[in-house]
């Protein structure tokens, strides 16, 4: 029987799923694996289901052996990854595109919602048992409607983000390396600007890109420079996207009015600057989880590895 290897815990119904097709060892240290763990922990296996935080290279797939016949990252990103040095060895890889959009583009929003409206601060004052009292000028926020909200990268869970912000009243913009088909952006009634244009003109930036060479610190000192002084940054893509240095820097002086940060450059740590302001609103990777959504997730990853296992393609592969 094949064996199948899990690199972190994951939910009983994805393991009953893979039990169904093979042997099934789950690494169960509540941390992740170093890479000479790693290794070490999947050699032997015909299948791996890995977390973002797994580093997979040509390295890991020869620690594996020659047996191994798929690598089935828990994540829709796969930066993780390196796919031509996989795929070369003949390893299918697939990811977990889908199951989490609603998830993760209901998250930007309360993050946004959490920023702007100053509800991280407005509960950091009352746990503190700070004296207050109303008056109309307290605590004022902003708000949304009638803004532009600036979406980088007009995938799925881009264009989730877009249905969320018509619904607040914004306009829609975005830029990308592609347009989005006609149908979408005649739904959204977004423009398609130029990465300079979107940065000049959004009063809120909302990162949907995956990391790759083109896209990490897409958003840094220069481009920050060029937004609006009371732009919001929200990131619920991949930390490296920002360079949190400059960013905290230009909260810090007022260049950019506020952030919303779900991901971080070096994960689990996060930037020192960016705790010590009050207009940052940030969660610890939060965007997928829900009960249902990493589930889902670890049900989708399982499905792939049973499928390649017995001899099917993947439902959901990646290629280099």
């Amino acid at each position: 029987m094949s064996e199948v290897v899990v690199t972190r815990t994951v939910p009983e119904a994805a393991l009953a799923a893979l039990r169904d097709v093979a042997d099934v060892r789950v690494c169960d240290q509540d941390r992740p694996l170093t890479p000479e763990e790693l290794r070490a922990a999947v050699r032997g296996a015909d299948g791996v289901v890995t977390m973002l935080h797994d580093r997979i290279d040509g390295e890991f797939v020869e620690a594996v052996g020659p047996q191994l016949k798929v690598v089935a990252n828990v994540a829709v990103g796969y930066d993780n990854i390196d796919v031509p040095a996989v795929t070369e060895r003949g390893v299918a890889i697939t990811n977990t595109p889908g199951v989490l959009t609603d998830a993760t583009a209901d998250l930007a929003f309360g993050l946004l919602l959490s920023v702007t409206r100053r509800l991280g601060e407005g509960e950091r004052l009352l746990r503190s048992r700070t004296p207050w009292n109303f008056h109309l000028g307290f605590m004022l926020g902003t708000g949304l409607q009638g803004k532009t909200l600036g979406i980088v990268g007009l995938g799925g869970i881009g264009q989730a983000v877009a249905r969320r912000a018509r619904a607040f009243g914004m306009h829609i913009a975005y830029s990308g390396r592609r347009r989005a088909a006609q149908e979408v952006e005649a739904e959204l009634d977004a423009r398609h600007l130029s990465q300079d244009e979107l940065l000049r003109t959004a009063d809120v930036l909302s990162l949907h890109c995956p990391l790759n060479e083109h896209t990490h610190h897409l958003i840094d000192g220069a481009a920050l420079a060029r937004m609006k002084p009371t732009a919001i940054v929200v990131n619920t893509s991949r930390g490296p996207v920002i360079d949190e240095k400059a960013l905290a820097e230009a909260l810090k002086d007022g260049r950019v009015a506020g952030a919303a940060l779900d991901v971080f450059e070096n994960e689990p740590e996060v930037e020192p600057g960016l705790l010590e302001l009050d207009n940052v609103a940030i969660a610890p990777h939060l965007g997928s989880a829900t009960t249902e959504t990493r589930t889902a997730m670890a049900e989708l990853a399982a499905r792939n590895v049973a499928a390649v296992l017995t001899g099917q393609p993947p439902l959901t592969p990646v290629t280099a």
